[in-house]
This record gives C-alpha cells, structure tokens and sequence, in this order.
C-alpha cells in the first residue's frame, strides 16, 4: 500500500498460531472470551479504533477455527499459515507477502495479549513517524521476574531485550519490562526480520533480536510506555481470569463516564459491545451479554440477564428477569420479576409484570399481560408467532396458543387457554364451565375422616 504525505499507512500483523496447551481446552487459545469476545476480537476492535488500515493474521495449521474468527470480525484481513513453529520472528514472516506490500507502519502484536489498548498502538505509531525503525511496548513491573528486560545505555536509548535467564544479576534489578508488542519502520522491516538468526537454546527465530539488529544498523530504538495492566498475556484460565476482571473495570468505567449509574459495579458484568445511554441505572448483579442496547434512562433492577436484546427510552427490567436473543422492549415498557422474553417485541408502555414467558411475538402499546401468562409458541417442530394488539388485556394464568392473533383492546378472561384469534375489542374466555355441588365438600371430608379413624384404630 502507497504511502501518502498526509496519512501513513500501517500493517498490523497478528500471531495467533500458539498452541495453549496450558488452558487444556479443545478450543484454541485465541477464541476463548473475555467480556463477551474472543482474546482475537479484542486485538482486532483495537486495532479498528487506532485506525490500522491492513490486518494479516498468522495461524497453526489446521485451525480453519481461528481463520474463520478473524474473517467474520475483518472480512478484509489476510490470513498466513505457520507451517512450523520457530519463534515469533518466523511466525511475522509468514505473512511475508503482506509485508512486501509497502507499508509505512508495521505493528506485531499477539493475539494472546488481548487488552493492548488503541491508545499504545497509535504510540507505537507515532514513534516510528519520529525516526525510529523499531518501536518496543515497555511497562514497569510490580514484579519483574519472568519478563524479558528492557535495556537502556547511558543516553537512555534502548539497546537489547535481555530474557530473564540471560540477564546479568544488575539486569534483574531492572523493571523496565517487554510487553512483547513491537512497530517496525515498513521500509526495513524485511531486513531486519530476515536478519534474526537462530543461534540459542532452542534454535528459535526472536522478534526481540531485531533490537540489537537495528541498533548494530545505527537504526533508532524507543520504548513506548503502557501500563502493566494492558500486556497481560493469557496462557491459562488463571490469566484468563484475570484478563476478565482487567476488562471488566475498563467497561464499568466506561458506562459510568458515559452517564450510566452502576449502583455497585464490582456485581455487574458487561459485554464488550454493551451500548448503554445516558440515565441508564443498573442495579447489583446484572450480567448484560453480547449484543445489548440499553438506551436513555432505562433501569435494569436486580439479578436480570440480558443478551441481544434492545432496551428502550425509561423502559424498566427485572428484577429477575431475563431478556433473551431477539427481545426488542420499547418505550417506557416493563418487563418484570420473573419474566423471560425471546425473539419478542413489547410496545411502549406495555406491561409483562411477572411470572410470564413472552417468545416469539408481538406485544402492542400499553398492552396489559397478567401474571402467569405464556405464548405456546412451540410444537415440537417448528414455532409459531402470537400478535397481542395495542391496549389489550391478557388475564393472568392464560395460554396463547400460537399462531393466534389478539386483537387491539380485546380481553381474554384469566386461567383461558386462546387457540383462536379474537377480535379487537371482544372478550375471549377459553375455559371449564365453573359448577357447585352443594355439601359435596362436607360429606368427602367426613368420609375420608372416617376411614382414617378406621384405619388408625387397627
């Protein structure tokens, strides 16, 4: 991709091809979620929002899985195989045909590494504008052991990633820690790439040797400071915990920034996609799944569960309820205790206060629907829609067999079961006659007390 004088171009190439045997999943490690989002996803949302134009991603072989998934978020990202796994400087140059493409920027991140935020990549970038060939994501380490250290001379340039092992007991005091996360100046990125030699322990190719490479070139070298917190690496469920909570903070502040209150934000779990107006307050223990739109002034009450599902202008949900796949709530409308809603529309102002299962219809505007109430939207075989009209009422314990219609303003008496479409305006009541036998209860109480005492006395 050409260059142009006002915009640089810039290839984000991530390496998505490690095993995670450590997570001991028969899911690749790069799918497994965070916030509702596959640890890929995240790298490919960021790299969306810092504006990185060309996207290659590298996987093993064999994981039409991970292809699949980068494919369905980037449609236009190239995707590489890493026929053998030699170290993160042979996983970039597999997608060595994208490299040769002419882009001014090159950024290698990890898949792996899912909470690097847009704000360090454009960092990374930024540097790479200012001269230098290699730009390298540092962060000060609470505890440094384990990490690759960063290594500065007298001028504060850096000179080397020195690996825990390899480090003098002097290096080891350093906390100037690699995050892995590297931008490559796109005009030399081949040749320092291809001159990364494998001569160590295990005979792997390190993106880290391109440090010394570049500083050996007389190249520039800077360090990009993030924040430990950013870099974390997911290698087991441990860390995957951990990646949840890191995100989990992010998107509560976010929320609460933007104007929703989160009356106790420590309980309440969000989706990385949650889309949540102003207004908006969410009680304790709330768990919003993917694909939610909360809009202005809505509350969401107590332990309610929501995914894919759209939540009006001062609409009220829960507490204890769950919005399913497909509820669509308008307008001031209420959904209450113990109701569940799925692939179902509630006009404004309409009421489902408790008790109740909606799937599959059409709730009209200020519609009343008693507790108890359910569509039987389903035979087994194939489901079928109920239409409830604008202003109707639907007694509580009542059975809407679909496909039926209620027409606006109709009644349908409570405990009836409806298996056919009722007018607008009419009654509808579907049930046993109501009959009174006089004494009959007396008389069966004082048979049965009988044979008790009979019974008793044996």
């Amino acid at each position: 991709m050409p260059s142009s004088k006002d915009r640089r171009s810039a290839l984000a190439v991530i390496l998505a091809a490690g095993e995670g045997t450590r997570m001991k999943s028969q899911l690749p490690k790069v799918l497994h979620k965070i916030a509702g989002r596959s640890m890929l996803g995240h790298v490919l949302a960021s790299l969306s929002a810092a504006e990185t134009a060309g996207v290659a991603v590298v996987v093993g072989p064999g994981r039409e899985d991970v292809q699949a998934e980068a494919l369905r978020l980037r449609p236009d990202a190239r995707v590489f195989v890493q026929e053998e796994r030699r170290g993160t400087a042979h996983a970039t140059l597999a997608a060595r045909e994208a490299l040769a493409a002419g882009f001014d920027d090159l950024l290698i991140l990890f898949a792996d590494t899912p909470l690097v935020t847009p704000a360090s990549m454009s960092a990374l970038r930024a540097a790479l504008k200012d001269g230098a060939a290699v730009a390298v994501l540092g962060f000060e380490a609470a505890n440094p052991f384990g990490y690759g250290r960063l290594i500065k001379d007298a001028a504060g340039d850096l000179t080397a990633v020195r690996e825990e092992k390899d480090a003098t007991e002097s290096e080891r005091a350093i906390t100037l820690c690699n995050a892995g996360v590297m931008a490559l100046d796109g005009r030399r990125a081949l040749e320092l790439l291809e001159a990364v030699g494998c001569a160590n322990a295990k005979g792997e190719y390190y993106l880290t040797d391109v440090v010394e490479i570049a500083r050996a070139r007389g190249l520039g070298r800077r360090v990009v400071l993030g924040q430990e917190s950013e870099v974390l690496g997911v290698n087991d469920r441990i860390q995957l915990a951990e990646a949840e909570r890191i995100a989990q903070d992010r998107l509560r502040r976010a929320a609460m920034a933007g104007g929703a209150t989160l009356v106790a934000p420590e309980t309440v779990f969000l989706s990385a996609d949650a889309r949540i107006g102003q207004d908006v307050v969410i009680e304790p223990h709330v768990v919003i799944g993917a694909g939610v739109e909360i809009a202005n002034g809505a509350v969401v009450h107590a332990f309610s569960h929501i995914e894919k599902a759209r939540i009006g202008e001062g609409a009220h949900v829960g507490p204890f309820a769950r919005l399913r796949p497909g509820a669509d709530l308008g307008a001031k409308s209420k959904v209450g205790n113990f109701v569940e809603i799925k692939a179902a529309a509630i006009g404004a102002g309409a009421k489902v206060s408790h008790l109740t299962y909606i799937g599959d219809a059409d709730v009209g505007a200020e519609a009343n629907i008693g507790a108890g109430t359910i569509t039987c939207n389903y035979d087994g075989y194939f489901k079928y829609r109920t239409q409830i009209g604008e202003g109707a009422f639907i007694g509580s314990n009542s059975s809407l067999v679909a496909p039926v219609n209620i027409g606006a303003g109709a009644y349908v008496g409570s405990g009836s079961v409806v298996t056919k479409d009722v007018a607008a305006g009419a009654l509808a009541v579907a049930r046993g006659r109501q009959i009174e036998k006089a004494g009959w209860a007396d008389a069966f109480n004082r048979t049965q007390a009988e044979k008790k005492s009979g019974k008793n006395s044996q």
